[in-house]
């Protein structure tokens, strides 16, 4: 007897398990990472309208970073050239200037980079105690075409972009955005200008770093291709 009742009692088993089957199969599964791997974490910024909690982060920066800079002596000043494949060359002249110690910050470095397309200001402003934050960096955008870099630095152009560095959390990323009503959001942009523009004038960006500023002048000037004209000979 028991012999003929296994099978019968399989198949309703096996029956009765159907309809959970199938769901679980249709049910979506969670992403697994490869074994020993951590897994992928993924962050979504609403950089047009960031929370309100975030834009308070960022006001409370800007009150820290709107004292006057102290700089100490140290500094640096590089340039260069940067190629990636599939991407226009682009050019950069870089100054770093540390803080001294009784200051909030610790370093603040400028940067002007541009390619075929654009021309683009960067501030970035790095805080001594990271409980407060990690860095700020303001940042504007100019049509190569439109401008020269010269004429670029000549302007306290306007800031486009902001993003807060945070050690442990998510950043904050507050951008214009075209399409969107940020009317509510002009102070942000207003004091983050206002701030690059205090930075360009106590960096000496347009008296002592202009010949810098000059050679990026020069490099845009030259035609794509262009190679140096030969030297005649001397009789």
């Amino acid at each position: 007897m028991p012999l003929v009742f296994k099978p019968a009692l399989s198949v309703i088993f096996a029956m009765s398990l159907g309809p959970w089957s199938a769901a679980q199969q249709a049910a979506p599964k969670p992403a697994q990472s490869p074994e020993g791997q951590p897994p992928v974490k993924l962050n979504l910024l609403n950089v047009c309208k960031p929370p309100a909690e975030e834009l308070a982060e960022i006001r409370s920066v800007f009150t820290k970073a709107a004292v006057k800079p102290a700089f100490s002596r140290d500094f640096e000043v590089s340039r260069g050239r940067v190629t990636m494949k599939d991407s226009p060359d682009s050019k950069f002249v870089r100054l770093r200037r540390d803080m001294t110690p009784d200051s909030a910050l610790m370093t603040t470095q400028y940067s002007m980079s541009m390619d075929e397309k654009d021309t683009v200001e960067t501030l970035v402003l790095r805080s001594r105690d990271a409980k407060d934050f990690h860095e700020i960096a303001f940042e504007d955008r100019v049509s190569a075409s439109a401008a020269s870099p010269t004429a670029v630095l000549g302007v306290d152009t306007p800031v486009t972009r902001i993003r807060l560095e945070r050690y442990g959390k998510k950043s904050i990323v507050l951008a214009r955005c075209p399409d969107a009503d940020q009317s509510a959001l002009e102070p942000f942009f207003r004091d983050a200008s206002d701030l690059m523009a205090r930075y360009r004038k106590a960096l000496g960006l347009r008296s002592a770093f202009r010949t810098d500023i000059n050679w990026l002048n020069a490099e845009a000037a030259k035609p794509q291709g262009a190679k140096a004209a030969p030297k005649k000979a001397s009789k």
